[in-house]
């Protein structure tokens, strides 16, 4: 066995992962490639509506030269009947020597009983630790999900240097380049879901869709916390409203005190509109997102102000933070902070953020990634 090539072909396997993202939930994002004697024969990687997982798609077109093979694969491979039948039976019947996988799968259904049968069947089965991390990162959410039960919530935004996401008097322009927002369309093509607050929607009249054009496995759904069913039925939002297969991709988190004829008129138009009751009249922005893990929304993503940003935060309900920064100053004490509310009030009580990853977005623009460190 050669650790380095290992590497290599796993990292061939992982590239071919990449390609199905967008596409696939709420199924993680799979590669696998087959290698006898040093050569590539089988290529693969998973997307929902082509239905078969990577490991079949690899055997497939390596055919008879499977026999005697390795397998190089992002994640365990499968050992349950589901959409389709087991990954371990296919590769036990075309007679692969070997299985290389990047990691465990998490899904309680899976964990384990996968390279369990392989073994049981004479297959060898080795878990390379040098890929985990990556395997880990492409597939944040479906992991998050699987050990959690709850969705992985990013809050993503647009900053000035000095922390300002708007100016007091007028908000035309953008903070960052189009080379930034088209970076910020590739994470929506990720995501299964999207949540704004009603004073975005009234101040930007946004539309908070996915424009990369690029092929998705389910539409984006959009979400807009709003207590009383303010938006206008004019707003973007609601005239771009579409039913898929029976499901709307614009939904009101609202409260049982908006109008019940507001609610009649918006779902009239093609929109869901839901009651998270919580305190003081808001909505439960907890059971909201409880809600989109129901729908299997295993990546939802928030784009909002400063209000709705910190209830979230405050909330404990951001696990992650993807913040893009200008080269810009606003200033002043008017001018929007990322994050209002109350805030913390103490330094020692700053809300921390571990694992930064940083992403040269232009040569004059960055990305800070993170992790939100819970006190639950």
């Amino acid at each position: 066995m050669n650790q380095a090539l290992d590497s290599e072909f796993l990292d061939a396997a992982q590239d071919l992962a990449r390609q199905g993202l967008g596409q696939v939930s709420p199924n993680p994002a799979v590669g696998a490639v087959l290698v006898k004697d040093g050569e590539i024969v089988g290529r693969g990687f998973h997307t929902w509506h082509g239905r078969k997982h990577a490991e079949v798609l690899a055997l497939e077109e390596a055919g008879a030269r499977a026999a005697g093979a390795t397998c190089y694969v992002t994640l365990e491979p499968c050992s349950h009947q589901g959409r389709t039948g087991p990954c371990v039976d296919a590769l036990i019947e075309a007679r692969v020597a070997r299985v290389v996988a990047a990691m465990q799968d998490p899904n309680p259904i899976v964990a384990g009983s996968g390279f369990a049968r392989l073994r049981a069947a004479g297959i060898d089965v080795q878990l390379e630790e040098s890929r985990r991390e990556a395997a880990e990162q492409l597939n944040q959410p479906y992991i998050h999900f699987m050990r959690t039960g709850r969705p992985l919530v990013t809050l993503k935004t647009a900053l000035t240097l000095d922390g300002k996401i708007a100016a007091p008097d007028d908000n035309r322009g953008w903070i960052t380049s189009d080379e930034a927002r088209q970076h910020v369309q590739m994470l929506r093509h990720e995501a299964d879901a999207m949540i704004t607050g009603i004073g975005t929607v009234l101040a930007d009249d946004c539309l908070l869709t996915d424009r990369t054009q690029r092929p998705r496995s389910r539409p984006l759904l959009r979400m807009v916390v709003d207590s009383q069913l303010r938006i206008p039925l004019h707003s973007k939002m609601v005239t771009s409203a579409e039913i898929t297969d029976g499901e709307p991709d614009l939904v009101m988190a609202g409260t049982s005190a908006a109008s019940p004829e507001r609610r009649k008129a918006l779902e009239a138009r093609g929109v869901r509109v839901l009651e998270f009751d919580g305190a003081g009249g808001r909505v439960d922005l907890y059971r909201a997102i409880q809600w989109l893990g129901q729908q299997q929304r295993h990546n939802v993503l928030v784009e909002a102000g400063s209000k709705i940003n910190w209830a979230f935060l405050e909330a404990q309900l951001i696990d992650r933070v993807f913040i893009y920064y200008a080269p810009k100053i606003l200033g002043g004490t008017e001018s929007l902070p990322m994050a209002g509310g109350v805030g913390r009030r103490r330094r020692v009580d700053a809300i921390r953020i571990r694992d930064l990853r940083i992403h040269q977005i232009t040569s004059q623009e960055f990305a800070v990634e993170g992790r939100v460190e819970k006190d639950l």
